[in-house]
């Protein structure tokens, strides 16, 4: 062959890059049955998620009232003993009972000592930056939940679940509360988030997570929300879930299940220890809180028990969840009945597949998930004694409850259609399925929207006067005894340092609580100096008491706050009136009233406060509804314009001055000025 003889050679087509495989649909335990070769439905990944959530979750620690008297008395008011050496003291709070935890409280001491260090002495900041740190943990705990949802159940029912959370008012209230069922709320939600996973000997994960969320909920938070963990450990125990088993190894596989479960169980027990050492060591003698609460609640006897503080008829719960969830409530109450309907009418909903003998089927785990909302619901119906804050750790649930519902009720809608129209691709592309379901959720966000604002408008005074009591009557009070300085007219904004409430002390004020004594929003937003002191109205039951500030022995010193470990004999846990609670009405140079003009009511203790102009001075009155008068749903709902607006009566929310007293403590001041001994 020629040396200069040439050849040809063909490449071969270049291969191809593969690409990225498409993230696989139809994983969870609900399946759907339109477009599936479709791309998934947008859905926001969790740091979308986050984002948005927390934005809302903000607002609430910046603009929600607190809506329950044991929130300040049992946690704020130690919160700001530990962190100012002073405040309210309940018999909850006291050694000989100790049925509040001071684990739970001391947790949140963390933003308080932050913002001590970061902006002075100023106490409001610190109580806003404990609402903010709830608010952030619960922005986690939700979006985790919403997450596992979109993973584990279906795309559609997690993005139904995150909007009803992210704009409902029961949510809204509940995540920036500092109450023990609002921790046991954020626990559920991470705890719910793995029990979505099936069951399974290899999924420790699951099984291990789950039970220390439920478990942490419980120690820390509050030990009946346990109840809500029954249905996954029934799962955990006694369910196939994700493992298929053959008959001749199912005494083998329950063991494993047993095993796997009792050590999550001891491995969650742990909690209990640095929980009991730092009750323990707060109240200065061994102490277990949660069986405190329980045998308080269960083994209180005749005369003990919460049912002295108020009973409900069983239908509390159904009024207070149509307030807070409107048409979510009954959306989540048809839950099981919806999954019934579906097994009839559109059972490849949940998989094409029929489940064998040795396998669980999805109807039966599905059924499980939405368990938990109905068993809590039941067992606080049951109870005499009702309160919202107790359906809290449910709320996440309710919300999942709704989604699910509200999903397989669009299915209904699709089997429906096509079997009209004979076509699923005019099904696939009809838009009457999404904007029905973008209806429901806009509708129930626009309702709690209305309820948030009418919490607002409505009752949001006890806060706002607070404030007005901290910015303008103070500072005007200091201004007028010369004991802040003066600025030339036209001083740029920027060169007046920020009002200094300190000299507030050499007037050795007190600001008194009556009937009001119920709505007081803590001492973190009475400036330092003002003491706080309740006077005898109608109500006959017993109020806190102030922590004890005599002197302690040296022995005790090594803990900060040895009030704490005070044993007051002037308690009880049967809710008897303490008539050393209260102080003169003479000795008030402040006082919170509540008048409606009116339809006034007043009694001997009474009184109406605001009429006695001889007296008090009114320094700041805002509206509070009375509800008495206005009508329910205008009482429920805030929208503007006054024909809505007409149908609602208003009282007013007062600070009162006395005026004698008062000016007397201004003159006296003035003379300190003059003879040297207080500098301004």
């Amino acid at each position: 062959m020629s040396s200069n003889i040439q050849t040809l050679r063909f490449r071969g087509p270049a291969k191809k890059e593969s690409k990225a495989p498409l993230e696989t649909r139809h994983t969870g335990i609900l399946q759907d049955q339109l477009r599936r070769a479709q791309r998934r439905p947008w859905v926001p990944s969790f740091s979308v998620a986050f984002r948005i959530m927390l934005l809302v979750r903000v607002s609430s620690a910046m603009f929600s009232n607190i809506d329950d008297c044991d929130e300040v008395y049992n946690f704020w008011e130690p919160l700001h003993l530990f962190a100012r050496g002073y405040g309210f003291q309940t018999w909850e709070v006291a050694p000989q009972y100790a049925l509040r935890s001071w684990a739970y409280i001391l947790l949140h001491s963390f933003p308080v000592k932050l913002v001590k260090l970061l902006l002075g002495n100023d106490k409001r900041p610190a109580f806003f930056a404990v609402r903010c740190s709830l608010a952030i943990v619960s922005t986690v705990a939700e979006c985790t939940f919403y997450r596992a949802v979109v993973s584990k159940v279906n795309d559609r029912v997690g993005r139904y679940l995150f909007f009803m959370m992210l704009f409902n008012v029961g949510m809204w209230n509940a995540s920036t509360a500092l109450l023990p069922s609002s921790f046991a709320m954020y626990t559920t939600a991470m705890a719910m988030a793995y029990a979505l996973e099936p069951a399974s000997v290899n999924n420790h994960r699951r099984t291990l997570a789950a039970t220390l969320y439920f478990a942490l909920g419980a120690i820390v938070g509050w030990p009946f929300a346990l109840a809500i963990s029954i249905p996954f450990v029934l799962e955990e125990l006694f369910i196939f879930g994700g493992d298929q088993v053959a008959s001749e190894v199912k005494a083998k596989w329950f063991m494993q299940r047993c095993r796997g479960f009792l050590s999550a169980f001891l491995a969650a027990s742990l909690i209990f220890v640095p929980v009991i050492i730092i009750d323990s060591w707060v109240y200065g003698k061994f102490t277990m809180v949660p069986w405190n609460i329980i045998k308080y609640n269960i083994f209180g006897g005749a005369k003990r028990g919460p049912d002295l503080y108020g009973t409900s008829p069983w239908h509390y719960y159904i009024g207070n969840l149509l307030v807070n969830f409107n048409y979510m409530l009954p959306l989540a109450l048809v839950s099981w009945p919806a999954l019934a309907v579906t097994y009839v009418i559109d059972r490849k909903r949940l998989g094409f597949f029929t489940p064998k003998n040795d396998q669980s089927s999805p109807f039966t785990l599905l059924a499980l998930r939405l368990m938990p909302f109905y068993l809590w619901l039941a067992i606080l119906t049951a109870q005499a004694h009702k309160e919202e804050r107790f359906m809290f750790p449910a709320y996440p649930l309710l919300c999942f409850n709704a989604a699910v519902t509200l999903y397989l009720s669009r299915g209904w809608m699709e089997v429906a259609f096509i079997k009209v129209t004979k076509s699923p691709y005019q099904a696939a592309q009809t838009l009457l399925f999404r904007n029905f379901t973008l209806s429901i959720v806009v509708g129930t966000s626009f309702l709690s929207l209305c309820r948030i604002l009418a919490m607002w408008e409505y009752y949001h005074a006890p806060m706002t006067v607070a404030s007005v009591f901290e910015d303008t009557e103070l500072p005007q009070l200091l201004n007028d005894t010369g004991l802040l300085p003066r600025f030339p007219r036209g001083t740029p904004e920027e060169d007046i340092p920020a009002i200094d409430l300190t000299p507030v002390k050499y007037f050795d004020l007190t600001l008194c609580l009556g009937k009001e004594w119920h709505r007081f929003p803590s001492h973190f937003l009475v400036p330092t100096g003002i003491r706080v002191n309740f006077i005898k109205s109608d109500f006959d039951g017993q109020l806190p008491r102030h922590f004890e500030e005599a002197n302690f022995s040296a022995g005790a010193s090594w803990w900060p706050r040895p009030a704490t470990r005070y044993v007051p004999n002037d308690v009880n846990d049967l809710n008897k009136e303490v008539l050393s609670r209260y102080v003169p009405l003479e000795s008030c140079d402040y006082l919170i009233d509540l008048d409606y003009p009116l339809h006034p009511v007043e009694s001997i203790l009474e009184p109406r406060y605001v009429s006695q102009n001889a007296t008090w001075e009114r320094t700041l009155c805002r509206p509070f509804l009375d509800a008495r008068y206005s009508s329910l749903l205008t009482r429920v709902l805030w929208l503007p314009g006054e024909l809505w607006q007409a149908e609602n009566e208003f009282g007013d929310y007062c600070l009162l001055k006395n005026k004698a007293l008062v000016q007397a403590k201004q003159d006296k001041v003035k003379l300190l000025l003059i003879e040297g001994s207080i500098k301004p």
